[in-house]
């Protein structure tokens, strides 16, 4: 069998567009360090199919964070490319990109999710008792999220996100009731089956991109000691709804311990970051996965799966 070549696409016209490059440099890094496929590197923007098909390589490994490079339309162009390639269909990636049928597709599951409403600018007041977290329904990375727990708060937050969806008229907001006080779980999901939770512990009040992506003093806890019941609970939830909403390979699944130690959910990542602050490859890790077994394994996943239509794996 000849040696395959890994394509892998970084970038991206998305507000996480820097999130992307370092992601995408990480796995080329790892591809090429595990040593079993050849990789070719490529960083773009919003391509077309034509320039798409122009880039070499068997199998394709999009690491793009967004609307555009996560969220389906690049799915879209993938799947008419015909290529293997690692990550979900694009029905799946709109899906997940879309906090609100997120939180309708938990709903129906019986997974607990707080209440939650697009915002109308015509609307006056807030629609939610606060606190309450205003964000895009569209995008990660925290881009665009404001924390209200006072009515001034709530005015300065729906101005900002007035200005934003001026400035971007595709943009759409939520308001989402808060789960403040509490801490942030996420479970990571490869291929069906659930991983370790991981506990988040920002060093400052709101975990938010620069926590993320830029800080170094966030503790993230690998298997935390937990309320009883919690664990198990959270990864039935992210395996129930990797299932349902049809996403294949791998996904972060994201909730919010409240005070009560009652798990809720907050979002699905279907293209989580593989950087080196990133939540995904660190619970792959402790599973005996390091970040080269990782990729490798996530080619695999594509090769398994080439040529399955949507609804299937």
């Amino acid at each position: 069998m000849s040696r395959k070549t890994v394509l892998v696409l970084g970038g991206g016209p998305d507000a996480e567009r820097e999130v992307s490059l370092v992601s995408s440099k990480f796995v080329a890094e790892a591809l090429q360090r595990g040593g079993e496929f050849d990789v070719n590197y490529q960083i773009i923007d919003r391509a077309k199919l034509q320039q798409l098909r122009a880039l070499a390589g068997d199998v394709v490994f999009p690491v793009l964070h967004g609307g555009w490079g996560e969220g389906g339309p690049l799915q879209d162009l993938l799947d008419q490319d015909r290529r293997p390639y690692v990550g979900c269909r694009g029905q799946a990636a709109r899906v997940a990109m879309d906090k609100m049928a997120t939180k309708l597709l938990a709903a129906s599951l019986g997974i607990p999710t707080k209440r939650a409403c697009v915002i109308n600018g015509r609307d006056h007041g807030c629609p939610i008792e606060l606190p309450v977290v205003v964000k895009p329904v569209h995008e990660g990375s925290s881009v665009g999220v404001h924390i209200c727990r006072t009515s001034p708060e709530w005015l300065t937050a729906i101005a900002a996100a007035l200005r934003d969806m001026q400035e971007h008229p595709r943009r759409v907001y939520m308001v989402e009731q808060g789960v403040l006080g509490g801490s942030e779980l996420t479970v990571g999901v490869l291929d069906g089956k659930a991983l370790l939770p991981i506990q988040i512990k920002p060093a400052v009040e709101f975990y938010d991109y620069e926590a993320k992506y830029q800080r170094n003093d966030t503790q993230y806890l690998v298997d935390p000691p937990l309320p009883a019941g919690v664990k198990a609970t959270i990864q039935r939830h992210a395996e129930d709804l990797f299932r349902a909403m049809g996403c294949r390979h791998l996904s972060r699944i994201d909730f919010l311990l409240d005070r009560e130690g009652m798990p809720w959910l907050l979002e699905v990542n279907t293209l989580p970051g593989f950087t080196d602050h990133s939540l995904f490859p660190m619970a792959a890790k402790q599973a005996g996965m390091p970040m080269e077994k990782l990729c490798s394994q996530l080619v695999h996943l594509a090769l398994r799966d080439a040529g399955q239509r949507d609804g299937k794996k």
